[in-house]
């Protein structure tokens, strides 16, 4: 197996980033769900409440965050800051502290996004002394934590279950989806359709990644990622349902750092998957 594809999403819900290499962190890849959009109690604001957040672009330069629509001039974040005042945020059911990035940002989301429910929004950073524990009962002994994504650091798809699933969609009527849809960190080639639900670990250059939990999906792989637009509204969502073994859409499968802290992934590294089995 080899890596196709290299993703991160430095802002919760946002567009992401294609990259050629990353560094890899016990948070993810660096940068990945660094920040994140809240309302005006910290809670967590995504495509399932505002679609419309998939119009967003991000880009990463050497000292800032930029974010751009074509409604309004580009917003800089820089990256080296030390005066942001701490604020309460909250990712499903786990609180943990960030860094409010202030009025301006506020001002151009509320600009481009609106609100939500009468609330404002702000962009909040991931506070670098925060340890946001992934939940015990997935892991095998080891300690991991994340930063601003859903439950774990990386997702892992792979392109022959991606081929499977447009197959059935195709055979059904439906228009193919793209891998964008899923919002992956890692897109693996060479593999049998969904044997990454089999995969105990995942191994490249000095790295391993611990493979933890199927990833269940949500209304967010229905929505066009450019646009915020939903073509076929129950699409793929329906389908991955039907397909699935338990109950509920899964595809990906959400991982762990096991080792290779600091270490450089890059698209073509070849992989080797080791099943519980041996």
């Amino acid at each position: 197996m080899r890596i196709t594809q290299l993703n991160i999403y430095p802002v919760k819900s946002l567009r992401g980033i294609a990259l050629e290499q990353a560094t890899l962190g016990p948070r993810g890849l660096a940068f990945d769900r660094h920040w994140m959009v809240v309302d005006d109690v910290g809670r967590f604001v995504t495509q399932r409440q505002l679609p419309r957040m998939a119009q967003v672009a991000v880009r990463l330069d050497a000292e800032a965050l930029v974010l751009e629509h074509p409604e309004v001039p580009p917003l800089r974040i820089a990256l080296a800051r030390d005066d942001q005042p701490r604020v309460t945020t909250h990712v499903w059911e786990d609180q943990c502290q960030g860094l409010d990035e202030g009025a301006e940002a506020a001002d151009w989301l509320g600009r481009v996004l609106g609100d939500w429910k009468g609330s404002g929004l702000r962009l909040v950073r991931f506070a670098p002394d925060q340890q946001r524990r992934v939940d015990p009962r997935y892991q095998q002994g080891e300690q991991a934590h994340t930063a601003y994504a859903d439950g774990f650091p990386f997702l892992v798809t792979a392109e022959s279950s991606l081929a499977v699933l447009n197959e059935v969609l195709e055979a059904k009527g439906e228009g193919a989806v793209p891998m964008a849809r899923f919002r992956p960190n890692i897109v693996v080639e060479g593999s049998t359709p969904f044997a990454e639900h089999g995969w105990d670990s995942l191994a490249g250059n000095g790295y391993r990644l611990g493979m933890r939990k199927p990833c269940q999906r949500c209304k967010i792989i229905t929505l066009d990622q450019q646009t915020g637009e939903a073509p076929a509204p129950k699409e793929p969502l329906r389908t991955l349902a039907g397909m699935s073994l338990a109950t509920g859409a899964y595809f990906g499968h959400n991982a762990t750092l096991l080792a290779g802290e600091d270490r450089t992934i890059r698209v073509g590294d070849t992989l080797e998957a080791e099943t519980s089995a041996g």
